[in-house]
């Protein structure tokens, strides 16, 4: 039986591929690859030949069968077109499949556009010990669902990372004033590539800035004010409104636990209590 690798890419610069991660991918039999085009260039610049494979949002279902049946025979390397598999695309699914089937799982780390966002950002040391962030990935394409899913962090106080496309970028900066007020920003465009840019300021003076967006973007933007004090009411209370709020993000399709993070900081409630309304609000996710 193979191995599958999950095998991190540059985010933009080729020299931030790892000698591990080169090697992995000179050596397997397969590369299952987001954009076989992208991963060929990557592949060429390293002198690799290798056999490869799409898998992407739109043949995923279609497609782990056969890399699980390629893993029956040899190694199968799981790329994206840049950064981490599994963030904010389908290879999470494939390296479930793979684990459950008795397949060896290994991972090669590299780059990661999460990572490095916050890294540049420097909001960590400006909002004291919250010391955390809270990854959304691409926010929801339609308004009304993008300012729902914004309405649920209003009252987060981690730092929100988020990705999003250059020709949705002003609607996301637009909705993000608008519901959690003019927060500190930090906007990474194009990280590690040639016409890498770092905005600071706040996202009124951000939506100023970026009139004519190009590029992939990475948006941080700094957490709730800290409240002062317990949540006010009585634990009935604030369980009856944990309930209800949980019950409305099942609904909308979040799952158990960003529920459980947005909820818990909502109501001050600890996550064992939470997970147990969850699960009466219904099947658990």
């Amino acid at each position: 039986m193979g191995t599958l690798y999950v095998v991190g890419t540059p985010i933009g610069n080729l020299e931030d591929l790892t000698i591990r991660a080169s090697r992995v991918l000179g050596q397997v039999d397969l590369v299952a690859a987001e954009d076989t085009r992208v991963t060929r260039r990557l592949l060429n610049h390293l002198g690799i030949k290798v056999r490869t494979a799409s898998y992407h949002r739109h043949n995923w279902e279609r497609r782990i069968p056969e890399l699980l049946a390629a893993l029956e025979s040899g190694d199968v390397a799981l790329v994206s077109d840049a950064g981490m598999p599994g963030v904010s695309d389908p290879g999470s699914e494939l390296v479930a499949r793979a684990a459950a089937m008795g397949f060896t799982v290994d991972v090669a780390p590299g780059p990661s556009a999460v990572t490095t966002a916050v890294a540049l950002s420097g909001l960590f040391p400006a909002k004291g010990d919250a010391d955390s962030f809270f990854f959304m990935g691409f926010l929801p394409r339609k308004g009304k669902e993008r300012r729902t899913r914004l309405e649920q962090t209003r009252s987060l106080g981690e730092i929100l990372v988020i990705f999003e496309a250059p020709h949705r970028v002003k609607a996301a900066l637009k909705d993000l004033l608008s519901i959690l007020g003019d927060r500190e920003i930090t906007v990474c465009r194009e990280m590690t590539k040639l016409h890498q840019e770092v905005f600071r300021g706040t996202l009124s003076e951000a939506l100023e800035h970026f009139t004519e967006p190009r590029g992939e973007f990475v948006l941080v933007v700094a957490g709730a004010e800290p409240v002062s004090g317990d949540p006010s009411g009585s634990v009935e209370d604030r369980r009856e409104e944990a309930k209800q709020s949980l019950a409305e993000l099942k609904a909308a399709g979040t799952n158990s636990r960003d529920a459980i993070a947005l909820v818990g900081q909502e109501t001050g409630l600890p996550r064992n209590v939470l997970y147990r309304l969850w699960l009466e609000s219904g099947k658990a996710g």
